[in-house]
């Protein structure tokens, strides 16, 4: 129900219900409050919860690093290096993003900037072909999904070499035309990524499903089977 009342926007019944538990909620219970509480922005909220499922589970890193992406996203620079700092104090670290897809019976992983592939060069071009594509679809880069103060044109760089494109642009060129294309990641897809990839869908006419740490994605003609929200 707490989910179910955050999906909508209804933070505060959500709240209300988990005051109304009869027994002491569950970190389950805290993490789907905070992950509403990043869908719609609320920073207060958002740290509350965390603050809750940090004493239910103080090694969780999850619960660091969507406080520290909330606190990036509002620009609150101090309390993003805070929490990172916390992080390092309790020997916390952050799981880099890894995606794979499989391609005649080989599997091909990709981290963020990767740049050891053997196909690179046509990854990278056909990277730069969808960004002319997608642009031209409407798609603005959501410089708030890169958590670095550095300039724009960086953080758009820096967008366009996630794990997840970088496993995409190769599954467009290498998988057979109209055919799926099925993509693994082993974090929480970002918020630009999953914008671009709606777009992306449209583009090639091609269904894309990434399944991320939380759930399937079936993107097909610019939408997304979750509803945007996950």
């Amino acid at each position: 129900m707490v989910w179910l009342l955050g999906r909508g926007g209804l933070l505060d019944k959500a709240v209300k219900l988990i005051d109304e538990i009869p027994f002491e909620p569950s970190v389950m219970v805290w993490r789907a409050l905070l992950g509403a509480c990043v869908i719609h922005k609320d920073i207060e909220l958002g740290r509350i919860s965390a603050q809750r499922v940090l004493e239910l589970e103080p090694q969780d890193e999850a619960a660091h690093v969507l406080l520290s992406n909330m606190y990036a996203t509002a620009k609150i620079w101090d309390n993003v290096a805070s929490v990172r700092k916390n992080m390092k104090r309790k020997g916390v670290k952050k799981e880099p993003g890894l995606s794979w897809i499989e391609s005649q019976g080989m599997v091909h992983y990709f981290t963020v900037g990767d740049a050891s592939h053997p196909e690179v060069r046509v990854i990278n071009g056909m990277l730069e072909w969808l960004c002319m594509k997608t642009r031209k679809t409407g798609y603005i880069p959501n410089y708030n999904a890169v958590l670095l103060d550095v300039e724009d044109e960086e953080k758009e760089r820096l967008l366009w070499v996630h794990s997840e494109r970088l496993a995409l642009a190769f599954g467009i060129i290498r998988t057979a035309s109209g055919s799926p294309i099925r993509i693994m990641k082993n974090l929480r897809i970002c918020v630009d990524c999953h914008a671009a990839i709606k777009c992306i869908s449209k583009v090639v006419r091609r269904e894309i499903v990434v399944r991320d740490i939380n759930r399937f994605h079936h993107f097909q003609e610019g939408l997304c089977s979750c509803g945007d929200y996950w």
